[in-house]
């Protein structure tokens, strides 16, 4: 995105916004469509055996989008200055933390595996199953990492719709290579639940290659080229210092986020199997109607860094009208769809009639409050593009464990039961709305907004 555009700004944002929102679908339909493969044509101890490495996975990934996140902010904010240089310096540094710290991890990963999976309680009959998976997987992390750094740091620069390309190509790769793997087709090996692994580590090195030669011949910003080689191998330390310092918030708070889902899975399941049903199907539509709220939040951000680094301060206000107008538009229509055929939409994924009624109930209760979740994501999301990272992270730690938690565990104990669960969840993400809109209205908007680099 060029700052000095003559497309008026929520066009802008819309074409911005658009590539943003169909990867982040894109790569949960991955995940979702290798899981079939995996539990089809191999079985349900093989498809255990790759859940079973998730929370590490997911931990890692909270790192490296922590980190992610703050190099974003100060590549937006030196795009919108025009200064190059400095884009290049941040994005050096920032790919050389990542793969110092994705090289530890496959060292300790390619040793340690079997230790890594006995705390994790991996089950005996399926611990040797998941110790292969999570080795291959941790030994290939370091080309995971710099997938997942080089398609952030490019958004930060106004591009999505070469992420977009480079998901779409990682996913044809994976979905080709994983059932070959599975079944030995082509005359390659069969290699049973490794060959998701193996898949895995195929489709990004094979984005990174596609990256390279496209973003040289394309002469992009973000090409590799000396200043870029330079930058890597001679990393500046106060800015990685910076960025982690705007990165980690929301690397913590990915983590804690987490860590509640798991307690709310514990109250769910005390309401028998049919209610873990319920709560597995309603995840699915509850997170397909997030994307596009989480994916505005993202695009705020992005536009308020480049207009900070800009040093038009006075475009803040229009940037977070339109990404409310969006969020209004968009994950408001999607939510008014979702009631109107949510009997057809939960059908997609439960057969039982009981159980998709008890799980429309639970959608009805909960789905509106997903609008709520995106004004607050759009609030957090222009007070982070400022370097305002800590009252956002709290804002919404304290909604999750002083609202949400103990709300949920009280009011599935009252006559509401489990239906308690979701009116704790409602509230917490309306609660979080009227504290990150207080802070964003009555502390943020008086404090003097300057670039940081």
């Amino acid at each position: 995105m060029n700052p000095d555009s003559t497309r008026p700004l929520w066009q802008r944002f819309s074409l911005f916004l658009i590539p943003l929102m169909a990867s982040n679908i894109l790569q949960a339909l991955s995940g979702t469509i290798n899981s079939i493969y995996v539990g089809q044509m191999i079985g349900v101890e093989a498809l255990a055996a790759t859940a079973t490495f998730f929370p590490i996975m997911f931990f890692l990934m909270s790192f490296i989008i922590g980190l992610s996140a703050g190099s974003t902010i100060l590549i937006g904010q030196a795009w919108g200055a025009r200064n190059i240089d400095k884009v290049k310096q941040v994005t050096g540094t920032t790919l050389s933390a990542t793969l110092a710290l994705g090289i530890v991890v496959a060292i300790v990963g390619g040793i340690w595996a079997e230790q890594i999976m006995t705390v994790l309680g991996a089950p005996e009959n399926i611990r040797d199953l998941s110790v292969g998976y999570a080795r291959i997987v941790l030994i290939g992390i370091p080309g995971f990492f710099l997938f997942l750094v080089v398609t952030s740091v490019l958004r930060g620069v106004g591009d999505t719709v070469t992420p977009l390309f480079s998901l779409i190509l990682s996913m044809m790769v994976s979905l080709l290579v994983t059932p070959a793997l599975i079944q030995g087709w082509f005359g390659l090996p069969q290699l049973g639940v490794n060959a998701a692994a193996w898949a895995m580590i195929a489709g990004f090195l094979t984005v990174l290659v596609f990256l390279f030669v496209y973003m040289r011949v394309r002469k992009m910003p973000l090409a590799p080229d000396r200043v870029l080689l330079a930058a890597m191998l001679r990393p500046d330390f106060k800015l990685l210092g910076l960025i982690l310092k705007l990165g980690v918030p929301t690397g913590l708070q990915m983590v804690i986020s987490s860590i509640a889902g798991i307690v709310v899975i514990g109250l769910v399941n005390r309401f028998g199997s049919d209610a873990t049903a319920a709560y597995g199907a309603l995840g699915q539509v509850m997170s397909y109607v997030q994307f596009p709220a989480m994916s505005i939040g993202i695009a705020a951000s992005i536009f308020a860094a480049q207009a900070i680094g800009a040093r038009k301060i006075d475009q803040l206000g229009a940037i977070t009208r339109i990404a409310f107008i969006l969020n209004l538009v968009i994950t408001g229509g999607l939510i008014v769809l979702a009631y109107l055929f949510s009997q057809h939409v939960v059908a997609l994924f439960i057969t039982d009639p009981d159980v998709v009624a008890l799980t429309e109930t639970l959608l009805h209760v909960v789905l509106w409050s997903i609008l709520c979740f995106g004004w607050s994501m759009v609030f957090s999301g222009i007070m982070r593009a400022s370097g305002t990272v800590y009252a956002p992270m709290l804002l919404s730690l304290a909604c999750i464990l002083l609202v949400e938690l103990p709300g949920a565990i009280w009011l599935s104990q009252t006559s509401l039961g489990l239906v308690g669960i979701w009116v704790a969840y409602a509230a917490g993400f309306t609660m979080m709305l009227v504290l990150q809109a207080s802070w964003y209205q009555f502390v943020w908007k008086r404090k003097e907004i300057v670039a940081l680099i």
